[in-house]
Formats: C-alpha cells, sequence, structure tokens
C-alpha cells in the first residue's frame, strides 16, 4: 500500500498536492531519531532556515538505519510562519490527531533520488510505500546485552531519566570498563565503574552533568560549549561483578588505556 491512500482515508481533507514530504536525516549536529525518542522532534521540525513548508500539510518522515527506510513520525498541518531575529523561521506545526495511532509505527520505503529534504508531495507520491506497521511506537530498544551497548548522551539521558527498568537492572548489577568515544574528534576516553550501583551510577553521573567529574572531558565541554556532549557516544568494554575489588577493576581498565592510547591521544589524564 502507499502512504498517501492511507493518509487520505484517516484525513479525508489531506491531499497530496497541499503537502510537502519532510525527509529528516542527520543535519550535522543531531541525529532526527535520536531527537525523535527524546520527545523533541515536533519542536525540532518546527524551526527551519528556510521557507520549507509552505503547504498546509507536512508528512514528516525520519531516516532510520537503512537508507530507503523512513519512520513516519506525523502527519502535521501548518499555518502562517514566522521570522524570527536569527533570520531562521518557526512554523507553527500541530501533529493531525487522526494519525497519531501511525506515528511511530509505521514504516515506509523510499528510495531518495537527491540530498533534497522538503519534496513535494504530488511529485514523489507513488515511491512512498508502506511495508511495516509495528506493534508500538519506537521507543529505546530493550537493554540489547552489554557486548552490544552503543548509545548518543541523548539516548543515556532519556534512560536515565525515565530509569528505563531493563537497562537499570542490567547496568546496575555490573561494575567493569567503559568506552566514551567523540564522534566528532574521535578522541576516546576508558572509565570504570565498581561498588554499588556499578555502571549504572557512573553512567547517570554523565547524564547529569556531561562530563562526570573528568577532566578533560570537562575542559572539552567548557572549549567547545556543553551541546558538544551531543557528540558522544558510550559503550561497555568488559564487565565485573559488582562485589569484585576497585584494584581489579582499575588494572583493566589501565590496560584498556594502553591499547587504545587514551592518554597520549584521547581524554584520559592519568
Amino acid at each position: 500500500m502507499h502512504l498517501v491512500p492511507l493518509l487520505t482515508l484517516q484525513v479525508p481533507t489531506f491531499s497530496a498536492q497541499a503537502s510537502k514530504i519532510h525527509l529528516a536525516t542527520h543535519n550535522g549536529l543531531e541525529d532526527p531519531l535520536d531527537v525523535y525518542l527524546s520527545g523533541r522532534f515536533d519542536e525540532w521540525q518546527r524551526q527551519q532556515r528556510r521557507r520549507n513548508f509552505e503547504r498546509q500539510f507536512v508528512v514528516s518522515l525520519i531516516a532510520l538505519r537503512s537508507s530507503s527506510s523512513w519512520l513516519f513520525a506525523g502527519l502535521h498541518e501548518s499555518g502562517p510562519v514566522q521570522k524570527l531575529d536569527d533570520g531562521t523561521f518557526r512554523y507553527p506545526l500541530e501533529e493531525v490527531a487522526a494519525c497519531n495511532e501511525l506515528n511511530g509505527r509505521l514504516v515506509v520505503s523510499f528510495k531518495r533520488q537527491s540530498r533534497q529534504a522538503y519534496l513535494n508531495c504530488e511529485t514523489w507520491s507513488d515511491g512512498l510505500t508502506v511495508v511495516e506497521l509495528r506493534p508500538s511506537r519506537l521507543a529505546i530498544a530493550d537493554f540489547p546485552g552489554y557486548k552490544s551497548v552503543h548509545i548518543t548522551k541523548e539516548q543515556l539521558d532519556l534512560i536515565i531519566r525515565e530509569q528505563l527498568p531493563e537497562w537499570k537492572s542490567a547496568l546496575s548489577s555490573v561494575a567493569g570498563v567503559y568506552l566514551i568515544a567523540d564522534a566528532q574528534s574521535g578522541k576516546l576516553y576508558v572509565g570504570s565503574a565498581t561498588g554499588e550501583g556499578g555502571i549504572w551510577a557512573r553512567w547517570s553521573e554523565y547524564a547529569a552533568s556531561g562530563h562526570g567529574g573528568n577532566i578533560r572531558l570537562r575542559e572539552a565541554l567548557q572549549a567547545l560549549g556543553s551541546e558538544h556532549a551531543g557528540n558522544l557516544r558510550y559503550s561497555v568494554l568488559e564487565i565485573a561483578d559488582t562485589h569484585a575489588s576497585a584494584n581489579e577493576v582499575l588494572l583493566r581498565e589501565a590496560h584498556w588505556k594502553a591499547v587504545l592510547h587514551t592518554r597520549e591521544h584521547g581524554y584520559n589524564a592519568n
């Protein structure tokens, strides 16, 4: 089934000729999928550098990991644009309630022909094919296992803020060595967590401050701005029992620092 007829069934006043397609992709600063999972997508989309939404409706699609798969992020109705002092534009986009049940569940196949992110819907409607209706709205995935953890700062913030039970149970039950990677600079930081609360307790500090008290990370965020924390990625190198001695875990931390040269070329100061 194609997307446009489905939307028309939901909203009889909808038409392709009155609609823009927004193909939301990484803008160099933020991944819109992370923004969506954090609950900020509608506000994020309202702010535009140009007059991109000069039609009644906006069909919002967010790039998934596959190059031709897009998550339906709602049908939005636009209105009079407001030009801001900084030269950008703000649209009073409001989600059309009749399509709310499809938001975050519908996956659309669309082969993008260029880097253009704002398309006239009638021109490309035949290429928008519904391929999946998920049983529930996309959210932070279940805990994938320690070896598969690789999350952004925004995902970490959401996991900690919402106290997601599966993540909290897994990360608080182990001590271990973890890695923080700066996706922009390529610099790495190796850290460790021991004692009560394990990795969960330590990562909660990063969610709160961005730097967790680490000297070089704090210096980097002071120099580049606190928003640079959005470039950080968190993963687990190895785990240990929370009752393992602190010295044992520190020895493993030192091993990884040496292997990854994080003292010489990364964010480790010792």
